[in-house]
């Protein structure tokens, strides 16, 4: 097996300097700082040049685009952190790629029958993901649109929120005797800053304010059984262990003002007008299927199918 010896050369400027400039270059696929766009963008700076190379690994240039766009995913991975760390880290497993890709084409692995597919796979993501983008950002929402939208995520946003204590222990004994403390006067913040294992014990077992989607389902179960001022009289077990809950308050979670939730709500238009058009495409897309590889159900098949499955449940 042939095994490459790297020879590396890069430019004369310092990888610090060369990181602190390029690595938020303008591209149209992956959001960038836009002052730091605009300034690359000027055409006296060198730095946009397509044709800028950022290392030189056998004899073989690699462009600072193609390493920009290397950069950006391993940015998006390490949620949005840049760091030096990151920057040498990403640098260094950037010229690991190359070199394994160097070996790759060495041995002639591009011809094999499942690298030529996954290599045909990845061109059409990153195309799709190109089309995409560019859709949404063809996509102008109306007023109209953005009001109509706000005012079903209101309708969705409405919902009930709970103000609660809870004692964690773990056994149903315990939570027993807990409840029996209770009924006898004990004071139930006191109980829970003594007895609980849960970290809100210090606050006397405080969970604030919270919306049920956040609790498991038997946690969750319980409280809408209470009144405010009351407490479970029966313990409620979950994956944490024994509860004992008592229900302080409630209230209707207030929606956000719209210019507050503008941007949300103006990419979710957006998602939906793309996902809209992707649909026309598809729809209007000619499709002619190797039917001794794949067969689609005619739909009175599928209907029958389903009426099938409906008769089996009954």
């Amino acid at each position: 097996m042939r095994t490459l010896q790297s020879k590396i050369s890069l430019p004369r400027k310092s990888l610090s300097l060369l990181f602190a400039t390029t690595l938020c270059g303008a591209t149209s696929l992956w959001a960038a700082n836009q002052d730091e766009v605009a300034r690359l963008a000027d055409p006296a700076n060198p730095l946009d040049d397509p044709n800028t190379i950022i290392a030189t690994v056998n004899d073989v240039q690699y462009p600072l685009d193609v390493f920009r766009v290397f950069y950006n995913e391993r940015l998006q991975q390490s949620g949005g952190q840049n760091s030096p760390e990151l920057q040498e880290q990403a640098f260094n497993e950037f010229l690991n790629l190359i070199v394994a890709s160097q070996e790759g084409t060495a041995l002639k692995l591009e011809k094999k029958r499942e690298v030529q597919a996954a290599l045909e796979l990845q061109k059409m993501v990153i195309l799709s993901t190109a089309a995409l983008q560019t859709m949404a950002a063809d996509v102008k929402p109306t007023d109209e649109e953005l009001k109509t939208a706000y005012d079903q995520f209101v309708k969705q946003a409405k919902r009930t929120e709970y103000k609660a204590r809870h004692i964690l222990v773990d056994t149903e004994e315990k939570a027993k005797k807990l409840i029996k403390q209770l009924e006898k006067g004990k004071n139930f913040e006191e109980l829970a800053n003594e007895k609980s294992l849960g970290p809100t014990a210090e606050k006397g077992g405080d969970l604030g304010w919270f919306d049920l989607r956040q609790m498991v389902k038997p946690f969750a179960d319980a409280v809408t059984q209470l009144k405010p001022g009351a407490y479970t009289i029966k313990p409620v077990q979950t994956q944490f262990g024994w509860h004992v809950i008592l229900l302080e308050d409630t209230r209707m979670a207030e929606p956000p003002k719209f210019e507050d939730a503008k941007a949300q709500i103006e990419a979710s238009v957006r998602r939906q007008k793309v996902v809209e058009k992707l649909g026309e495409l598809r729809k209007a897309a000619q499709v002619k299927l190797n039917e001794t590889v794949v067969k689609m159900k005619k739909p009175e098949d599928a209907e029958k199918a389903s009426g099938d499955a409906v008769k089996t449940d009954k």
